[in-house]
């Protein structure tokens, strides 16, 4: 019976501690990452500013090639959605809508998980001269982590989610617009 009530008590006090710590522990992910592309502002940001192009360069279309994507809107305006559906739980399903675009200078997106979890993120991407043939790239994404999720950011960060993949993909990109 000791056992039973000891038992009991160390697994209240667990479950307890499972709520308790993600009160005081960061909600927040924001990740950035830059790279330099050795092409005109004006050619970059066309380029980056349609969702479509992102199957040619993002690590998450390459994961899995016959990821189902279907498109509404017109690509590069506000309103824009792009939605994917894949088998492979790297890269789930979900969508992304195009929320402002600052003409010539960066692209705001949400991007709206539905597998292999829910959640909703705020991205962008962005396109400054550095000179009249090279441009400076960022690619951003900013996330809240609803209680008590907020929890696994004491065991993976933000930067060891997506940081790898945005650097890839901008890798990527580069490649692509430098052919």
């Amino acid at each position: 019976m000791k056992i039973l009530k000891i038992s009991l008590i160390s697994l209240g006090a667990l479950i307890a501690l499972i709520f308790i710590i993600p009160i005081f522990t960061q909600k927040i992910v924001d990740v950035e990452r830059v790279i330099t592309i050795n092409k005109p502002k004006e050619q970059v940001f066309e380029y980056i500013k349609l969702l479509k192009n992102q199957t040619h360069y993002s690590t998450w279309a390459k994961k899995d090639p016959n990821t189902i994507m279907t498109y509404t809107g017109t690509d590069g305006t506000v309103g824009f959605v792009s939605k994917w559906a894949s088998k492979n739980e790297d890269v789930g399903a979900g969508e992304q809508e195009i929320k402002k675009v600052t003409d010539g200078q960066r692209i705001d997106y949400e991007l709206r998980f539905t597998e292999p979890f829910e959640s909703t993120s705020s991205c962008y991407m962005s396109a400054d001269a550095l000179t009249e043939n090279s441009t400076k790239v960022k690619w951003g994404f900013h996330s809240v982590m609803p209680y008590p999720m907020n929890l696994m950011l004491l065991f993976v960060s933000g930067e060891e989610m997506c940081g790898k993949d945005f650097e890839e993909g901008l890798v990527n990109l580069k490649s692509n617009l430098e052919k």
